[in-house]
């Protein structure tokens, strides 16, 4: 992008020239990704399939943990419990000080 930074200096040529540079790698990142979208797919559907048979062969396919998740996210707390605090940052509250 800084080719772009002095504009008024480029001539026509140079601008559609740095256009079709641009508008080629913009090409090639949708391209990459629709193939990462496709693969991303792939994998939903073959985890889609393993818990169907699971399913179908009795197993449970909801976890304590993706209830407690649920859980979570459905009081505004997010998916994921907060991170714990890094050792020694005075937040220690198992010393009894």
């Amino acid at each position: 992008m800084d080719d772009i930074i002095d504009l008024v200096s480029l001539s026509d040529a140079e601008l559609k020239r740095l256009i079709a540079e641009l508008t080629a790698e913009e090409h090639e990142l949708s391209r990459q990704r629709r193939i990462l979208h496709g693969k991303i797919d792939i994998l939903r559907a073959e985890l889609v399939l393993r818990l169907q048979r699971e399913h179908q062969e009795g197993k449970s396919v909801i976890t304590a943990d993706d209830v407690s998740m649920l859980s979570r996210i459905l009081a505004g707390q997010g998916p994921y419990p907060p991170p714990e605090p890094p050792m020694g940052s005075g937040d220690d509250k198992t010393t009894g000080d």
